[in-house]
């Protein structure tokens, strides 16, 4: 598996795109880095297994007060063959190149699940509840320096 940066003003014709989820990712990154910002490493990336998109994970922004979020998506119907916890162990080994002080977050919907063990199996533990604009109320996971 590899990731690719999603990139700004990509081709949205070319097949490797051609799934409904890769387009409603483009379409959710076009919207979402004019927001956030397009600020390397700190971006969205394909998750690329076998020449296919198979998710997607990325930072929910540049650092902030010495932190920065996570977040990671496999298609449904790729689930099962360790994506999330491959973008999971990535996302953090980029973070630790670009600052190793960087406190690395998640957030999660309240309750044990396949993305709460991901996060348990790489060394974050669960924080606190937060808001979180789309969960609600949603817990925040940690991993330390």
């Amino acid at each position: 598996m590899e990731l690719r940066i999603i990139e700004l003003n990509v081709d949205k014709s070319r097949d490797l795109y051609s799934s409904d989820n890769c387009q409603i990712l483009l379409k959710t990154y076009d919207d979402y880095y004019p927001v956030i910002g397009y600020h390397l490493p700190w971006v969205g990336y394909f998750v690329i297994k076998e020449d296919k998109i198979v998710g997607s994970c990325g930072f929910t922004g540049q650092p902030k007060d010495g932190k920065v979020e996570i977040a990671y998506w496999t298609f449904e119907e790729y689930e099962g063959q360790g994506i999330a916890s491959f973008s999971c162990r990535e996302l953090v080994m980029i973070s630790r190149q670009s600052d190793p002080a960087i406190i690395v977050t998640a957030k999660t919907a309240p309750g044990y699940n396949a993305s709460t063990k991901i996060l348990q199996n790489n060394g974050f533990t669960f924080t606190e509840i937060v808001q979180d604009h789309e969960i609600g109320d949603a817990w925040l996971w940690t991993l330390n320096r």
